[in-house]
């Protein structure tokens, strides 16, 4: 039996969709203006995966490098690029979509503008929360937000509130004056309140420190997503006698839904760390599925095209470190939910198309073309895993 082990590098746009411009994202191209931004770029092993013409192929954006290390790569591979049909750009969206369930109604979404949510959701939830009030109320910044509203909600013990472009309510409180665990219980309250408004997630987000210019988020955060609405590629391999060892945020994205494993961890190195040793014990007939999140979380929202950089190399430099524990039938899969263009207005998603990168000694070695929607991806994972055929997509094996 065979494995799929997915790479999901959260928000590694690469241009050219072609309906950016009804999300306002018109020239947003994450991998480009990284490249450009930051000319010692080196990611030998994603171009020798050809990243470089799959970003061409998307865009039509030559990138040109700095002479990168010319080794063979190890394995046949193949490279495409991907576009999506889902209404919204979050992260829930893409993996949705490339799981083979593509959000085709778009979720339900908070006005950016103070106050952003309804009245009478914020009584109802202060209510069962015994909360005097909240702070915030309004579209925001996360990092920024906390900064400005840290000090008074300890002092006051009002939770702060705020929204994105995203379908999301997060909730942002301090871990020893509120609680950890009082944070979770708040977000599960919220959760329930907010189902009549489609919404994709509530998105709790633990800080510390004692003083605003000093707070600072923490690894606890924890995303209480709404339950599929069908069902995903995680759904029917678990359902089918497979294995599904969801590692990260993976976990939280599906609702703990289709997942045999959930490996809790963050930041690259221990999410590196996490797939290499699945990788080394997950049985036969499996999908090893980890979103390295750091790209989005810590770098595409905060603009950051230095740190965007350095993470992608540190990816790369990762990736040799997966060839020795391939089996024969393994399957790798590279690719991405959604464009963060860190040189992009704003601080929010960008619409953008994503890479698919293929590498394994049954890899095909073909050009994957353009693939009108993530939905490829899921379904080419359940050909190799000779599942039942999903309801959306077309595999490309």
């Amino acid at each position: 039996m065979s494995r799929a082990i997915v790479l999901m590098m959260d928000s590694f746009g690469i241009g050219g969709a072609p309906d950016a411009k009804d999300f306002d994202d018109n020239g947003a191209n994450t991998f480009a203006h990284i490249a450009q931004n930051y000319p010692s770029l080196k990611i030998p092993n994603l171009l020798s995966l050809d990243l470089a013409k799959a970003a061409k192929q998307a865009s039509g954006e030559n990138l040109n490098f700095l002479p990168q290390p010319t080794e063979q790569f190890p394995f046949p591979h193949s490279f495409g690029n991907m576009k999506e049909i889902s209404k919204d750009k979050d992260t829930v969206s893409g993996h949705w979509e490339m799981a083979c369930l593509p959000n085709l109604k778009g979720w339900g979404h908070f006005k950016p503008d103070y106050p952003s949510f309804p009245d009478e959701l914020i009584l109802k939830i202060c209510q069962e929360a015994k909360l005097t009030g909240i702070l915030g109320n309004k579209a925001a910044s996360g990092t920024v937000i906390i900064q400005e509203l840290g000090e008074e909600h300890i002092a006051t013990g009002m939770p702060i509130f705020y929204t994105s472009a995203d379908s999301n309510m997060q909730i942002a409180a301090h871990e020893k004056y509120f609680g950890l665990e009082n944070l979770y219980a708040l977000c599960e309250i919220a959760y329930k309140y907010v189902q009549p408004y489609n919404i994709g997630r509530i998105i709790a987000r633990p800080f510390i420190g004692e003083k605003n210019g000093s707070f600072t988020r923490t690894n606890n955060r924890h995303d209480y997503t709404a339950q599929p609405f069908g069902n995903t590629l995680l759904d029917e391999i678990k359902a089918q006698g497979g294995n599904v060892w969801a590692i990260g945020a993976i976990n939280d994205i599906y609702a703990h839904r289709g997942i045999t494993k959930e490996i809790h961890t963050a930041e690259l190195n221990h999410l590196w760390d996490a797939t290499l040793e699945a990788v080394k014990i997950a049985p036969d007939f499996s999908l090893i599925f980890t979103n390295f999140e750091d790209f989005d979380m810590l770098y595409g929202h905060r603009r950051n095209v230095e740190g965007y950089a350095k993470a992608l190399e540190y990816f790369d430099s990762r990736l040799p470190e997966l060839f020795p524990l391939l089996k024969g039938d393994d399957l790798v899969f590279i690719t991405a939910d959604h464009g963060n263009d860190p040189t992009y207005k704003g601080t929010d998603h960008t619409r953008e198309q994503v890479p698919v990168l293929i590498f394994g000694d049954k890899s095909p070695e073909k050009p994957l073309g353009t693939r009108e929607t993530y939905a490829d991806l899921g379904q080419s994972i359940a050909s190799h895993l000779k599942i039942k055929p999903l309801a959306y997509g077309k595999s490309f094996l």
